[in-house]
């Protein structure tokens, strides 16, 4: 009997192996990943060489990764795996999350609230002032906001060693009483994801772009509280309706508006950005 007319061959095989596992989370995991990626395999027919070239690329992704770069975390924004994954896991009533990005430092500097991240004195000042406040609108005083970004021309500091000091475009802040925090910066640029590695192989291989609008990253938490991962995208900026991750969503977009110059060193006028962040208390659901 073929394995297309019948598919209890390999597939229910495969599924009644787990049977014994403990934890009924794990189970049913492993149970959807094996019976969707057979279901894919008996669509696609692959060959036994496109199968060899999938694990080799697979082999090479994981080769890329180090500590200051996740290749797996890129191949799964690039495919919009992480946008759904984060999608399917917004709380109602709670500012909308989106993708950690392959640049995610665990330990951001800590800061003082006023502190400027920019680290080389960036020719395009800015500061962003914001509240993180729950669903009621209360304010969660002393929550954290762990930001980073790119420099002006398009680059994190993991990426730039020999240029940019550690720590450049990154600060862990403690929001005041009132909920308030407030840092100054630059006007972060697009700029292209990585493509010097095995996912740049498969964006040219299918002809799609590597850019991603210009945006601040934030991982915002309180004590009792879903923490959020989020960004704040620059208004204007090029690529929001073609992000090579698929991270935009339209409420996290915000204006940079001109404001008196934030930087005492620099002639150009700075620029000022407004948000808010809502957090979803984490106990109903029983969530953190």
């Amino acid at each position: 009997m073929s394995v297309d007319a019948d598919r209890s061959g390999p597939t229910d095989e495969v599924v009644r192996s787990f049977a014994g596992t403990a934890n009924p989370r794990l189970r049913a995991l492993l149970v959807g990943l094996t019976e969707h990626l057979h279901a894919l395999v008996r669509d696609v027919r692959p060959t036994l060489a496109e199968w060899e070239a999938a694990i080799r690329f697979l082999t090479a992704v994981g080769q890329a990764s180090t500590e200051t770069r996740q290749e797996f975390i890129l191949l799964s924004d690039v495919l919009g795996i992480s946008s759904l994954v984060t999608a399917l896991n917004d709380q109602p009533g709670g500012t909308e999350g989106t993708v950690l990005g392959p640049f995610h430092v665990v330990a951001s500097p800590a800061r003082e609230l006023g502190d400027s991240i920019d680290l080389l004195g960036g020719p395009h000042p800015a500061k962003v002032r914001g509240r993180v406040v729950d669903t009621d609108g209360r304010p969660l005083p002393e929550a954290t906001v762990d930001v980073w970004q790119c420099s002006d021309d398009g680059f994190y500091d993991v990426q730039q060693p020999d240029r940019q000091p550690p720590g450049n475009g990154r600060g862990l802040f403690h929001a005041d009483a009132a909920g308030r925090f407030w840092f100054r910066t630059v006007v972060p640029s697009h700029y292209p994801i990585p493509t010097d590695g095995p996912v740049g192989e498969l964006l040219a291989a299918t002809g799609r772009h590597p850019y991603r609008p210009a945006h601040i990253h934030l991982i915002v938490g309180a004590p009792g509280y879903v923490t959020l991962t989020t960004h704040v995208f620059v208004a204007g900026s090029p690529y929001l309706d073609s992000d090579a991750v698929f991270a935009v969503r339209d409420g996290l977009v915000a204006e940079f508006t001109p404001a008196p110059n934030e930087s005492p060193d620099s002639a150009t006028p700075g620029r000022v950005a407004e948000v808010e962040l809502v957090l979803v208390p984490a106990e109903p659901l029983g969530i953190t």
